[in-house]
């Protein structure tokens, strides 16, 4: 049999499409269903490495962090069918494209429509694959389906729904207000063969007193013949990290300040989410605020060369300084390790100018060259013994994972491995951990050198030890996260409707 599919489309990007389809796949998996995430192409730089479809059992890919965490709320293994197209932006006008798990450099340069029709049938295998195997595949829109300028090559929302039959439900920010006259004008625009698999309006983030909606949801039933079939509330703490913005500052919160300084290309945002219950975070670029923080940490970077040159421009390397010389903890991730040590190499121009070179913050005795093959990878490691605020890590053994360019190694044999490359030989538990392989990970991913921790390991943080040893407090279980919210969907919807929603063709 086919699998049905239930697609989750938004008036606007920020909408709510992405925790409603994770809340859909918790809450038809607790139905007996084998369920399945699924979005044709997301453009993020917060990504995931995760199982290649039908390949070695040790062959890792990316696919955007959405699609991985809706696949652990149907507890399906994530894979790289999940989400066929990523699109990875490094600049304004140009992204990495990343199809079925790997970049593929060629389609960078390529214009956005030509590009399109080559990328829907990656998707569209992938989706005819995953319909096979499971029962039902509950799909995320992207953006709008009624960008009508992008209309003809819009395979995300408008041939994703063709090609699924997928029972569709059209999502509206209420927050923002003028959310009916999105929705009217969206189901109005779109293609008239989507507009028909429309089965109901959701209207999202709502607050305030329920009766003041009427009559507006029976007059917009009147006008499209399409009724509002749940309303769903503002859930500031759900627990879900964004799919692709800044997240929001946490600045009530009692706790350590934690401030992750974001340049313009940051990625890997969502990794820091774990913290959020147990420390006051906040994302910024503001001086003051960087000024006040207990913790600074550096993330990930799609561009590394352009994020320093940012740093200085706007007087951010004195800021990031000054917290060291306090002594007071900074960490530093991937892109945000390769910043601070000594220089940035870049002999084949990845991130623009051929035989690029930059000199870094200087705060790591450390030097970093890309190279044209990028590692990606899921492993274990076991910290070594660590001094001064990251002491409680000591050989304390954690699970993440690499997506990087470069290599970077020491340049003074007086600075402490705090990460060696050889990890532990405890079998990973998670469901899309992959075999180490010695000889690709030898080298070290993390160094200390005082208040500064520099790793190549993005992923600490959704290690319950590693929160628990830094803050004496847990993170909150993501299975406790993708229960609450099957709970707000069991609640916010018409009773009976997501059932009846899959005997609908």
């Amino acid at each position: 049999m086919t699998a049905r599919a239930v697609m989750v489309l938004g008036c606007t990007s920020g909408a709510g499409k992405s925790w409603l389809a994770t809340a859909l796949c918790r809450w038809y998996a607790d139905r007996g269903l084998r369920v399945a995430p699924f979005k044709a192409q997301n453009m993020s730089n917060h990504a995931r490495v995760v199982a290649l479809a039908g390949e070695r059992s040790d062959a890792v890919g990316e696919i955007g962090s959405a699609q991985y965490f809706q696949a652990l709320a149907a507890r399906a293994a994530p894979q790289v069918r999940m989400n066929p197209v990523l699109l990875k932006p490094e600049t304004d006008t140009r992204s990495q494209v990343v199809v079925m798990g790997r970049a593929q450099p060629r389609l960078a340069s390529m214009p956005w429509r030509e590009r399109s029709r080559l990328l829907w049938r990656p998707a569209a295998a992938a989706l005819a694959s995953l319909r096979k195997d499971f029962d039902l595949i509950v799909i995320e829109g992207a953006g709008s389906p009624a960008e009508i300028n992008l209309a003809s090559s819009d395979y995300v929302n408008t041939r994703t729904a063709l090609a699924s039959e997928a029972a569709c439900l059209l999502v509206a920010d209420i927050d923002r207000g003028g959310a009916f006259a999105h929705l009217y004008g969206t189901h109005a625009l779109m293609d008239e063969r989507i507009r028909a698999q429309v089965r109901g309006f959701v209207l999202n983030k709502f607050r305030g007193d329920a009766e003041l909606l009427a009559p507006a949801p029976q007059r917009l039933h009147e006008m499209t013949g399409v009724p509002t079939v749940a309303v769903l509330p503002m859930l500031r703490d759900h627990g879900l990290p964004e799919e692709d913005e800044v997240p929001r500052a946490d600045d009530a919160r009692a706790g350590p300040r934690v401030v992750v300084l974001c340049g313009p290309h940051a990625s890997n945002l969502d990794e820091f989410e774990p913290l959020r219950p147990v420390v006051s975070l906040s994302f910024s670029r503001d001086p003051v605020e960087l000024a006040s923080a207990d913790w600074l940490i550096l993330p990930g970077s799609k561009h590394t060369r352009a994020d320093l040159a940012w740093l200085r421009t706007r007087g951010l390397d004195a800021a990031v300084h000054a917290h060291v010389a306090a002594g007071r903890p900074l960490l530093a991730v991937c892109g945000g390790m390769q910043l601070i040590g000594q220089r940035v190499e870049d002999p084949l121009g990845l991130e623009g100018g051929i035989g690029g070179s930059d000199t870094g913050l200087g705060l790591l005795p450390l030097s970093t060259r890309f190279a044209a093959a990028k590692r990606l990878a899921r492993t274990r490691h076991r910290f070594a013994s660590l001094d001064g605020p990251w002491a409680a890590l000591s050989g304390l053994e954690v699970e993440g994972y690499e997506i990087r360019q470069g290599r970077s190694e020491s340049l003074s044999p007086a600075l402490r491995v705090a990460l060696p490359g050889q990890p532990s030989t405890s079998p990973s538990t998670s469901t899309a951990s992959s075999p180490h392989r010695p000889d690709a990970a030898a080298a070290p991913l993390g160094w200390q050198h005082g208040p500064v921790l520099a790793v190549y390991l993005h992923g600490l943080f959704e290690n319950p030890a590693v929160v628990h040893a830094l803050f004496g407090a847990g993170a909150r279980p993501l299975e406790a996260v993708f229960d609450a919210l099957a709970g707000q969907v069991e609640a916010g919807f018409e009773p009976g409707f997501l059932m009846r929603l899959l005997e609908q063709r």
